[in-house]
């Protein structure tokens, strides 16, 4: 085995490379965390970029083992925000210069739900002059949708494949789940030009070191721009509710995973952005400022009416439920420039990673 040392002064990652910083002790923590902020400084930046996530629909078709809005799931109420609503948010987030947004719903796929988006879409570009960055994250459409929501102005999409290991991926859905419509989904959405982001699940039941290796091989060989993954926390109210034993017994375990995640893929991937994710402050109350330390630059502040956010829990435990969205706002600042982070305020903070494969100017 290699020292961390020789490690982290590679250019070129291996998959068996990547398994030894995964496996590497937590002495050696530090020393990892700081090559990824190092790498991170360079590549892109001390900035960390807002996403102000509107959570607007509970509402799903799916059925997925580990969600706690899968179908089945009778516990939450089911709702859908009004496009008042939405926009009312999304004003919130031009006015407190968020710069970008985040649309987020249970997955639907028919024509009045895209037809549905694609107004809104168009709704938010009239409202913010263009100014408002738009992400969506609404699982698996159609070519034809991802184009139609792309030409009326959402420019970055999350499509988080979970895993790479189709056997496990499986283990993960039912059986209407197809591990290669996922992977094609994520080339239909860079044909459509698309910034495009995907991300996994850590720790896992049955997920080995070897799995995320490969997922961070996988990230870089499907040219990714942005990350969103975090720790897996079971729901209750789900199939995998105690597929990990007494979660309190593992909870520093799988953020040590996690923050050893964001680092190496850091490391890997280099310009990419990566989101410090809610979830892990749901492990650690400075979970997402270890993110950030740990290599992330991205923050999604909730701005769905508090009202709702009951109804949005896809795990156990998730903070921030009755914070309003002008509290979050100034409890986030404090805690990124406590770090010594700058927030870019009015910046769409786009991957550069995307330009850099793209040759596109900004």
């Amino acid at each position: 085995m290699q020292s961390i040392n020789s490690l982290l002064e590679k250019d070129d990652f291996s998959r068996q490379d990547i398994i030894e910083l995964l496996t590497s002790d937590k002495k050696a923590l530090p020393e990892l965390l700081a090559r990824a902020y190092d790498i991170k400084s360079k590549y892109v930046g001390n900035t960390v970029y807002y996403r102000g996530i509107i959570e607007f629909s509970n509402i799903c078709d799916k059925n997925c083992y580990y969600c706690g809005i899968r179908k089945d799931n009778l516990e939450p109420e089911r709702y859908r925000i009004s496009r008042e609503e939405i926009l009312e948010a999304a004003k919130f987030a031009l006015e407190n210069e968020y710069g970008s947004l985040v649309l987020q719903s249970g997955e639907i796929k028919n024509e009045a739900f895209t037809t549905y988006i694609e107004s809104i879409l168009r709704d938010i570009k009239n409202l913010s002059d263009g100014k408002l960055g738009i992400t969506l994250s609404l699982g698996e459409q159609s070519l034809e949708t991802y184009k139609r929501w792309y030409e009326a102005g959402a420019h970055r999409y999350l499509l988080r494949i979970e895993t790479s290991n189709s056997d496990l991926y499986q283990q993960l859905h039912p059986n209407d789940h197809d591990f290669k419509a996922r992977f094609q989904a994520l080339k239909d959405l860079k044909n459509c030009g698309y910034q495009v982001g995907t991300g996994m699940m850590i720790g896992l039941p049955g997920q080995a070191m070897e799995d995320l290796a490969a997922d961070i091989l996988f990230m870089k060989n499907q040219n990714i721009d942005m990350i969103g993954m975090g720790p897996f926390i079971p729901h209750q109210n789900t199939p995998l509710s105690n597929s990990l034993g007494e979660f309190d017994a593992i909870r520093e375990s799988q953020l040590e995973l996690s923050l050893k995640m964001i680092a190496i893929t850091r490391i890997v991937l280099k310009d990419v952005n990566i989101a410090a994710t809610t979830a892990l402050q749901a492990l650690d109350p400075i979970g997402r400022e270890k993110g950030l330390e740990a290599g992330a630059n991205i923050i999604m502040p909730n701005i769905t009416d508090t009202k709702y956010r009951e109804g949005y829990q896809l795990y156990e435990n998730k903070p921030c439920l009755d914070e309003n969205s002008d509290k979050c706002k100034g409890c986030l600042e404090a805690r990124i420039t406590s770090i010594g982070e700058a927030i870019g305020y009015n910046e769409w903070g786009d991957s550069p990673h995307y330009f850099n494969r793209t040759e596109k100017k900004r």
